[in-house]
């Protein structure tokens, strides 16, 4: 019908009014057609566990083989400066939350809390999945909480998330064959694991992932997934993975009182390097089917993928970071505030939107809170020490920098580091003396921290120790200095 009513007035008209007409009248379709904006992206936080930088490839492993993530990073854009909101498990993921440093959050260490979990978020925080939710994100998490139990004030479902299924407690989820995981209220029966280590934790874990993400509808969602991999205790399935690895390093078994098993587990791990090896390639093998199952839903265009660590490499239960170098060149491990402790892998992937690069911005764990807002068109008066970090991702706009960045552990007699520029300090035991010398590093000239420059640069020591005054905020829940522990 419209061909026949074109062509009369083509016969009827001169050329000149044929395109007057047919613009005339295309303009009067498309004017027709309801406007259509487009909607917000989806956002995946993957979030592995003690993850050191470089225990997978992109970063520098020469052990293990960690394909997927390696071309995810190759297509996405890989941070070499990247931190952590701490060096343990729960302020780490409080920072995510609030996006704030741990000068000024609400929880700063791991402590336990009754009847299971550990000090639970309060009510008066509002979290990034909170405000996602509330301007109509599908929000889900799917994986370690470890801010708050599902009965107190850190519930899941209270702090933003529609799902939650996985563990609560943080001393629970050392064990991958556990008697129960929760799916929101609900206890997930799993007391065959008593009579032999049957379910694995993580891989029911992703396979719930997966279904969220196959039955995903027309909202936008925000996927958090904060896998256990490859948090001790090491122990999993003898797969095709560890088989690999076993066969690969050709380890002596461990015997007699070296085997020790585990607290909840029924079986021992005679070969823990190759488990640890094992769980990375897990942990690469899930990301590679979360991107896969985009890709088949038709998902992956509108999707951004985060991928990094909560700290560094752990060498608790079976794991060795000296064997496989986990930190890389950098000092330190899991509880330590040198760069090994809380510099971490970061890959930011999005096709067509984030072009492959390598960037040198220094960015942390905190930054990702305004960095989703941003990116969701959500406006919040919530404090925050993050910056967006959409420019540098994006390539659009000037990219804001942090004046400095710090940290604060409630472990160990208590420390704090800065990072101001390229210079990096550290100060130990201030529970015992807040006055205890500054270390200082120039990490453009020693990203080893082998030479503490402090007695040469009393200016800068002077200026720092200033600036970790400023940055730390007292709570009395969490006393740091001497003065504030009664």
């Amino acid at each position: 019908m419209w061909r026949r009513i074109i062509k009369t007035k083509t016969v009827a008209f001169s050329r000149g009014w044929t395109i007057q007409i047919l613009f005339l009248f295309i303009t009067i379709c498309v004017s027709s057609i309801p406007s259509i904006q487009a909607q917000p992206p989806n956002i995946i936080f993957i979030l592995a566990d003690d993850l050191g930088y470089a225990d997978i490839g992109c970063y520098g492993q020469q052990k293990i083989e960690t394909p997927n993530l390696d071309k995810l990073a190759a297509a996405g854009l890989k941070y070499t400066q990247f931190y952590s909101g701490s060096t343990v498990c729960g302020p780490a993921r409080c920072s995510f939350m609030t996006g704030l440093h741990t000068g000024h959050t609400v929880i700063r260490g791991n402590k336990q809390f009754q009847p299971e979990g550990q000090t639970p978020l309060p009510d008066s925080v509002q979290t990034i999945a909170n405000l996602l939710q509330q301007n109509g994100y599908a929000t889900a998490a799917f994986g370690k909480w470890g801010l708050g139990f599902n009965q107190n004030s850190g519930d899941p479902n209270k702090k933003g998330f529609d799902r939650f299924y996985g563990y609560n407690c943080q001393s629970l989820a050392h064990d991958y064959y556990p008697l129960y995981l929760w799916d929101n209220h609900t206890k997930v029966d799993l007391s065959i694991n008593k009579q032999y280590d049957s379910v694995y934790s993580a891989a029911l874990i992703q396979q719930e992932a997966i279904a969220y993400i196959k039955k995903s509808g027309d909202k936008p969602f925000f996927l958090y997934l904060p896998y256990t991999l490859p948090h001790g205790d090491v122990i999993g399935p003898h797969d095709d993975l560890y088989q690999y690895y076993a066969a690969k390093f050709n380890e002596p078994k461990l015997t007699g009182s070296q085997l020790k098993k585990r607290e909840h587990t029924v079986t021992a791990e005679p070969l823990p390097h190759a488990q640890f090896a094992a769980m990375i390639g897990r942990l690469d093998r899930y990301v590679g089917e979360i991107v896969k199952t985009l890709e088949e839903k038709g998902l992956a265009q509108n999707t951004l993928i985060i991928f990094t660590s909560d700290n560094g490499p752990h060498r608790e239960n079976g794991g060795d970071p000296e064997y496989f170098n986990s930190n890389g060149i950098y000092k330190g491990i899991k509880r330590d505030l040198y760069e090994g402790g809380i510099r971490v892998p970061f890959i930011a992937y999005w096709p067509g939107k984030i072009k492959p690069a390598v960037t040198n911005q220094i960015a942390a764990l905190w930054d990702l809170y305004p960095s989703f807002l941003s990116l969701a068109g959500i406006r919040s008066n919530q404090p925050q020490d993050g910056i967006s970090l959409l420019p540098n991702w994006l390539q659009k706009g000037k990219q804001e920098k942090h004046d400095y960045l710090y940290w604060e552990f409630h472990e160990n007699d208590g420390r704090q580091a800065i990072r101001w520029k390229r210079w990096k300090a550290v100060k130990l035991a201030v529970m015992k003396n807040e006055k205890a010398p500054l270390e200082l590093y120039d990490l453009q000239n020693d990203p080893e921290e082998q030479h503490n420059v402090a007695s040469q640069k009393p200016r800068l020591v002077k200026k720092l120790a200033a600036l970790i005054e400023k940055a730390h905020t007292p709570n009395p829940d969490w006393p740091l200095l001497k003065k504030e522990i009664k």
